[in-house]
Protein backbone atom coordinates (compact mmCIF):
# COMPACT_ATOMS: atom_id res chain seq x y z
CA UNK A 1 0.00 0.00 0.00
CA UNK A 2 1.13 3.53 -0.75
CA UNK A 3 2.45 5.13 2.48
CA UNK A 4 0.73 8.42 1.54
CA UNK A 5 -2.63 6.60 1.73
CA UNK A 6 -2.25 5.39 5.33
CA UNK A 7 -4.79 6.98 7.68
CA UNK A 8 -3.76 8.28 11.09
CA UNK A 9 -5.39 10.19 13.94
CA UNK A 10 -4.85 13.94 13.71
CA UNK A 11 -6.57 14.86 16.99
CA UNK A 12 -8.99 13.70 19.64
CA UNK A 13 -11.35 16.25 21.16
CA UNK A 14 -13.37 15.81 24.36
CA UNK A 15 -16.23 18.27 24.91
CA UNK A 16 -18.68 18.92 27.74
CA UNK A 17 -21.41 21.51 27.27
CA UNK A 18 -22.58 23.10 30.51
CA UNK A 19 -24.84 25.93 29.36
CA UNK A 20 -24.90 28.82 31.77
CA UNK A 21 -24.65 26.59 34.88
CA UNK A 22 -21.21 27.26 36.41
CA UNK A 23 -21.38 24.26 38.78
CA UNK A 24 -21.77 21.88 35.83
CA UNK A 25 -18.83 23.63 34.13
CA UNK A 26 -16.57 23.08 37.16
CA UNK A 27 -17.61 19.43 37.31
CA UNK A 28 -16.89 19.10 33.57
CA UNK A 29 -13.37 20.49 33.94
CA UNK A 30 -12.72 18.08 36.81
CA UNK A 31 -14.12 15.16 34.77
CA UNK A 32 -11.83 15.85 31.80
CA UNK A 33 -8.87 16.05 34.22
CA UNK A 34 -9.88 12.68 35.76
CA UNK A 35 -10.16 10.95 32.38
CA UNK A 36 -7.01 12.29 30.70
CA UNK A 37 -4.81 13.78 33.43
CA UNK A 38 -4.75 17.07 31.46
CA UNK A 39 -6.69 20.18 32.41
CA UNK A 40 -9.40 21.22 29.95
CA UNK A 41 -10.03 24.69 28.50
CA UNK A 42 -13.26 26.61 29.07
CA UNK A 43 -15.20 27.63 25.99
CA UNK A 44 -16.67 31.13 25.97
CA UNK A 45 -19.69 32.28 24.01
CA UNK A 46 -19.48 35.02 21.39
CA UNK A 47 -23.19 35.40 20.68
CA UNK A 48 -26.14 36.73 22.66
CA UNK A 49 -29.12 34.36 22.83
CA UNK A 50 -31.65 35.87 25.26
CA UNK A 51 -34.01 32.88 25.26
CA UNK A 52 -31.19 30.68 26.57
CA UNK A 53 -29.84 33.36 28.90
CA UNK A 54 -26.50 33.43 27.08
CA UNK A 55 -24.44 36.57 26.59
CA UNK A 56 -20.97 37.27 25.11
CA UNK A 57 -18.08 36.42 27.42
CA UNK A 58 -20.02 33.80 29.41
CA UNK A 59 -18.24 30.43 29.87
CA UNK A 60 -20.58 27.70 28.58
CA UNK A 61 -18.49 24.53 28.37
CA UNK A 62 -15.08 22.94 28.43
CA UNK A 63 -13.03 20.97 25.96
CA UNK A 64 -9.67 19.31 25.52
CA UNK A 65 -7.85 18.59 22.26
CA UNK A 66 -5.14 15.94 22.31
CA UNK A 67 -2.70 15.51 19.44
CA UNK A 68 -0.20 12.66 19.19
CA UNK A 69 1.03 11.15 22.45
CA UNK A 70 -1.33 8.62 24.02
CA UNK A 71 -4.28 9.32 21.71
CA UNK A 72 -4.69 5.66 20.63
CA UNK A 73 -4.75 4.35 24.20
CA UNK A 74 -7.30 6.96 25.27
CA UNK A 75 -9.46 6.31 22.19
CA UNK A 76 -9.43 2.56 22.92
CA UNK A 77 -10.77 3.29 26.42
CA UNK A 78 -13.43 5.67 25.09
CA UNK A 79 -14.56 3.17 22.45
CA UNK A 80 -14.70 0.46 25.14
CA UNK A 81 -17.29 2.63 26.92
CA UNK A 82 -19.43 2.26 23.77
CA UNK A 83 -18.64 -1.50 23.71
CA UNK A 84 -16.67 -1.00 20.47
CA UNK A 85 -19.87 -0.38 18.53
CA UNK A 86 -20.63 2.74 16.50
CA UNK A 87 -23.40 3.65 14.10
CA UNK A 88 -22.62 4.45 10.48
CA UNK A 89 -24.16 7.91 10.99
CA UNK A 90 -21.51 8.71 13.64
CA UNK A 91 -18.78 8.44 11.01
CA UNK A 92 -18.31 11.27 8.54
CA UNK A 93 -15.58 11.43 5.89
CA UNK A 94 -12.68 12.46 8.12
CA UNK A 95 -14.38 12.73 11.53
CA UNK A 96 -15.82 10.25 13.97
CA UNK A 97 -18.12 11.65 16.66
CA UNK A 98 -19.94 9.89 19.46
CA UNK A 99 -21.25 10.61 22.92
CA UNK A 100 -20.72 8.79 26.19
CA UNK A 101 -23.78 9.10 28.45
CA UNK A 102 -22.02 8.27 31.74
CA UNK A 103 -18.29 8.62 32.34
CA UNK A 104 -18.28 5.62 34.68
CA UNK A 105 -18.63 3.40 31.58
CA UNK A 106 -15.04 4.31 30.63
CA UNK A 107 -12.54 1.68 31.87
CA UNK A 108 -10.10 2.81 34.60
CA UNK A 109 -12.29 5.82 35.54
CA UNK A 110 -13.72 5.68 39.05
CA UNK A 111 -16.99 7.28 40.17
CA UNK A 112 -16.40 10.65 41.85
CA UNK A 113 -19.25 11.80 44.14
CA UNK A 114 -18.25 15.46 43.62
CA UNK A 115 -18.87 15.12 39.86
CA UNK A 116 -21.93 12.88 40.01
CA UNK A 117 -23.24 11.30 36.80
CA UNK A 118 -22.17 13.17 33.68
CA UNK A 119 -21.54 12.53 30.00
CA UNK A 120 -19.25 13.90 27.33
CA UNK A 121 -18.82 14.12 23.57
CA UNK A 122 -15.86 12.63 21.72
CA UNK A 123 -14.69 13.69 18.28
CA UNK A 124 -11.81 12.11 16.38
CA UNK A 125 -10.32 13.75 13.29
CA UNK A 126 -8.49 11.54 10.79
CA UNK A 127 -5.85 12.57 8.27
CA UNK A 128 -3.41 11.18 5.74
CA UNK A 129 0.17 12.31 5.12
CA UNK A 130 0.06 15.45 2.99
CA UNK A 131 -2.93 17.03 4.75
CA UNK A 132 -0.57 19.77 5.91
CA UNK A 133 -1.29 21.63 2.66
CA UNK A 134 -4.64 22.81 4.09
CA UNK A 135 -3.00 24.31 7.22
CA UNK A 136 0.32 25.71 6.05
CA UNK A 137 0.87 29.48 5.76
CA UNK A 138 2.36 29.67 2.27
CA UNK A 139 0.46 28.25 -0.72
CA UNK A 140 -2.53 26.80 1.14
CA UNK A 141 -4.50 24.33 -0.95
CA UNK A 142 -7.59 22.17 -0.64
CA UNK A 143 -7.15 18.43 -0.23
CA UNK A 144 -7.64 16.83 -3.68
CA UNK A 145 -10.69 14.55 -3.96
CA UNK A 146 -8.56 11.53 -4.79
CA UNK A 147 -6.55 12.04 -1.56
CA UNK A 148 -9.50 12.87 0.73
CA UNK A 149 -10.63 10.30 3.27
CA UNK A 150 -13.86 8.55 2.28
CA UNK A 151 -16.41 7.17 4.75
CA UNK A 152 -15.55 3.58 3.81
CA UNK A 153 -11.84 4.22 4.48
CA UNK A 154 -12.67 5.64 7.90
CA UNK A 155 -14.79 2.59 8.74
CA UNK A 156 -11.99 0.26 7.57
CA UNK A 157 -9.48 2.19 9.72
CA UNK A 158 -11.68 1.76 12.81
CA UNK A 159 -12.18 -1.95 12.14
CA UNK A 160 -8.46 -2.62 11.61
CA UNK A 161 -6.99 -0.42 14.35
CA UNK A 162 -9.61 -0.61 17.11
CA UNK A 163 -11.78 -3.68 16.26
CA UNK A 164 -14.91 -1.51 16.11
CA UNK A 165 -18.20 -2.90 14.81
CA UNK A 166 -20.09 -0.43 12.62
CA UNK A 167 -23.87 -0.85 12.54
CA UNK A 168 -26.39 0.69 10.16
Amino acid sequence: MNPMQTIRIEKLTLNIGAGKDQKVLEKGIKLIKNITGIKGVTTITNKRIPTWGVRPGLPIGCKLTIRKGKVKELLKRLLAAKENKLKKSQINDSTISFGIKEYIDIPEVEYDPEIGVMGLEVSVTLEKPGFRIKRRNIMKRKIPKKHAIKKEEGIAFLKNEFKVEVEE
